[in-house]
């Protein structure tokens, strides 16, 4: 499932990054070929795949795991080709533009993401499939083809979930007078605390639709369900229900738990792990579970993904900028060609993916892997000792065919997990030393997602992209229309908010060549040469001049303030005091700043 999450949200990124401007270039009956013949190829070499790693099935006999890590391995690399073949439905063969030539898709998120996730669990589905028989032997699960692909499609769906929630609420909003999210909460805090506390209600509310998604009862009916149950109560844990999981018929060896809060927290588990297990080592499994809720590690995992949308707005604009900065960049979004634009979405979401899988395979997959580590311990301390959780781990990777050795980007492998368990024995403190080891490491990542969420997102890294597009717009806009002193004006102003006073001077120096009347390049011009470091005085006098100019044709309280400025730095003390006097009985807002060039004026500072 893990696996899944990401490859859904990678998904939902390709289809997203972009807007379709233009209608297909090519015909539908191109795309439906070209969509068919990707599907073809597809199948094709996963039948090759799958054929070449069931006729291993015998060298692997006697190696425990070894078939079935080979076809876990297997089905990832063929997933991320599921999202190549994916990439190019979208990006080259013109999906999204057909999409968005029907009028109510065109208009709806949900619609949108439904019909690019059809498309992506179709490709699943061929998996699935064709896989089947290598999963049969693998696991040696007594499961027919048609329940094994229900029982993928029925445990993967509610992943989606949250998503639909989050996209049916976006085009409910859309449909208000504030025009959407954007409307509603129009800055970037806004909108960030609107997905938070969204998705901590989803938390909070969605297990209870999930257990029923996954046909759930509850496992008091058995005698084993209520010892459980007995024992969940003798150790003070709150929970709503004990729930049979029958995912793949139940056949899956395998517990979990949902819900951050009581009233909505279900435990489940599935027959095949109640068949195998005794009773103390279900007691185990069910500590684990406890673990779980007891360090709140679901709602680390929201912050989590709340984390990864305050670096992805960050680097969604930090990626655009600098593509921006590319040569041909814009010609190529607005010169009609759709493959062209699509090509270069395409690109443009590649550094977007890379931050994703980094994020959530290294970063998040860290704290998952020792959030399991540290429920293992916490159901050692329950237990009164390791031997109740290690049995039944070892009991797992012996009936379920998983290899003891083979970790995952989310879990320890079963081996790495058994002996960090049986440290335990000598080391008392393992517990307490493992707790500080997650809060100094989550302290560590906090910090430098503020840090990094900050330079993003608010930071003058940010702001000096901003004005290096703005710069390079301007240039090329010059070059079109040489005469126009606006842009010129306004090149001057972004060369100034850079902190390059030089080129900003050449410019506003362009502006009044040209136009003696431009009160604003005046009066900026003027600024910069008398708060210049390296101004000499005949510069310093031909700021007077200027400031004088510019007063006479806008005597307002900001260019009475220059001009004040540029009698004082000439040494003209007595007009300064007058200027600034009537530059501070004109200003209609705080005059803090207009005293206190008095004061600097009269030498009381």
């Amino acid at each position: 499932m893990f696996n899944n999450i990401l490859y859904f949200i990678v998904v939902l990124l390709i289809f997203n990054i972009g807007y379709p401007v233009t209608p297909p270039e090519e015909s539908m009956l191109f795309t439906a070929a070209m969509l068919f013949l990707s599907w073809l190829i597809f199948s094709l070499y996963c039948s090759s795949a799958f054929v070449r790693l069931l006729k291993l099935s015998d060298a692997a006999e006697g190696h425990e795991g070894r078939l079935a890590e080979r076809y876990q391995r297997l089905n990832v690399r063929l997933s991320i080709l599921a999202m190549f073949f994916f990439a190019l439905a979208v990006c080259v063969f013109n999906l999204k533009q057909w999409l968005y030539l029907i009028p109510l898709v065109r208009n709806s998120s949900l619609l949108q993401g439904t019909v690019a996730l059809s498309l992506f669990f179709f490709y699943l589905i061929t998996i699935w499939y064709i896989a089947y028989p290598v999963y049969a032997a693998a696991f040696q699960v007594g499961i027919t083809r048609r329940s094994f692909i229900l029982s993928n499609i029925r445990f993967n769906v509610p992943v989606l979930f949250p998503w639909a929630a989050l996209s049916l609420v976006y085009d409910l909003l859309a449909l208000t007078p504030w025009g959407g999210v954007d409307g509603i909460f129009e800055d970037l805090y806004g909108q960030m605390v609107f997905f938070t506390l969204f998705l901590t209600l989803l938390m909070i509310f969605m297990p209870g639709v999930i257990q029923y998604w996954w046909g759930c009862k509850p496992l008091s009916s058995s005698d084993r369900g209520r010892d459980l149950e007995r024992f969940l109560t003798e150790k003070g844990f709150r929970y709503r229900r004990l729930l049979r999981w029958p995912i793949f018929e139940g056949r899956m060896m395998t517990a979990g738990i949902m819900g951050i809060i009581p009233r909505y927290r279900y435990i489940l588990m599935t027959d095949a792990l109640m068949e195998v297990l005794s009773v103390n080592e279900l007691k185990a499994v069910l500590a684990h579970e406890m673990g779980h809720a007891k360090y709140r590690h679901l709602l680390f995992y929201l912050l989590f993904f709340v984390g990864y949308m305050v670096i992805s707005f960050g680097f969604s604009d930090f990626f655009m900028y600098l593509f921006t900065l590319y040569p041909g960049f814009s010609e190529i979004l607005t010169g009609g060609e759709t493959s062209s634009a699509s090509l270069l979405y395409l690109v443009l979401s590649l550094p977007m993916l890379i931050t994703l899988v980094v994020y959530f395979r290294y970063v998040m997959g860290f704290f998952m892997r020792n959030f399991e580590r540290q429920a293992d311990l916490y159901s050692a301390k329950v237990m009164g000792g390791a031997s109740s959780i290690i049995s039944s781990l070892e009991k797992i990777a012996l009936f379920s065919g998983k290899s003891r050795d083979l970790p995952s980007w989310h879990h320890f492998s079963i081996g790495q997990r058994v002996d960090f368990l049986w440290r335990t024995v000598k080391e008392k403190t393992l517990l307490k030393k493992h707790n500080r080891f997650v809060l100094i490491s989550f302290f560590v990542y906090f910090l430098s997602l503020c840090v990094l969420g900050y330079a993003l997102n608010f930071g003058p890294v940010k702001e000096g992209m901003k004005y290096s597009i703005l710069k390079k717009v301007l240039i090329e806009r010059i070059k079109k229309e040489p005469d126009n002193l606006t842009i010129y004006y306004n090149l001057a102003m972004v060369s100034q908010q850079m902190g390059d006073d030089k080129e900003a001077i050449h410019y506003y120096d362009r502006i009044v060549e040209r136009d003696h009347s431009q009160a604003g390049a005046l009066n900026n011009l003027a600024w910069l040469l008398v708060t210049g470091t390296d101004t000499s005085p005949e510069e310093l006098h031909r700021a007077l001049n200027l400031a004088r100019r510019a007063v006479e044709l806008k005597p307002e309280p900001e260019f009475l303030d220059t001009l004040a400025e540029a009698y004082f730095v000439n040494g003209n003390r007595e007009e300064a005091v007058r200027v600034i006097k009537r530059a501070t009985e004109r200003a209609t807002g705080n005059r803090t700043y207009f005293e206190g060039q008095l004061k600097k004026f009269l030498g009381e500072e």
